[in-house]
């Protein structure tokens, strides 16, 4: 379990000297605390996120995690690639209501052109919320490809 309260977040444009994390992620609050490509970690705040019952929307928890694990992709994929997600699955078994939401990003499998990751989302209490499956295409990046700056 991370402890959301306690971490820093991390600047992603200083980690990859290019790009952000992205204008939709940004506005979900989105905070990453670890990022290499075996491994990334990100916070998501519930407030702003909540579908009307109270609870954290579904398609938060997947923003969440396509966030984490093409942003892991896209770190194995290296200067001059880019990671593109292609396929994700989401199994959501639980939700929150207050605090903040937390996603732990594993690589299953890093290669030349796929890289899948698992992500595993929990509240600040460690019970899993949300449990998604990326895989992302690795493949030349093109010249107009255009990172957004932060």
């Amino acid at each position: 379990m991370t402890d959301a309260s306690d971490s820093s977040p991390l600047d992603v444009m200083e980690v990859f000297g290019y790009r952000g994390i992205g204008t939709l992620a940004e506005r979900m609050g989105i905070e990453f605390l670890e990022l290499t490509a075996e491994r990334a970690v990100a916070r998501m705040p519930v407030e702003g996120n909540t579908q009307p019952l109270g609870l954290v929307h579904g398609g938060a928890y997947v923003v969440l995690a396509e966030s984490l694990g093409s942003t892991a992709a896209n770190l194995h994929a290296g200067p001059g690639k880019v990671a593109m997600g292609i396929e994700i699955n989401a199994s959501h078994s639980g939700s929150a209501t207050q605090g903040w939401v937390i996603g732990t990003c594993t690589a299953i499998h890093l290669g030349r052109s796929l890289a899948t990751h698992q992500i595993e989302v929990d509240d600040e209490n460690g019970r899993r919320l949300s449990t998604v499956r990326i895989t992302n295409i690795i493949k030349d990046r093109r010249p107009d490809q255009v990172f957004e700056k932060s």
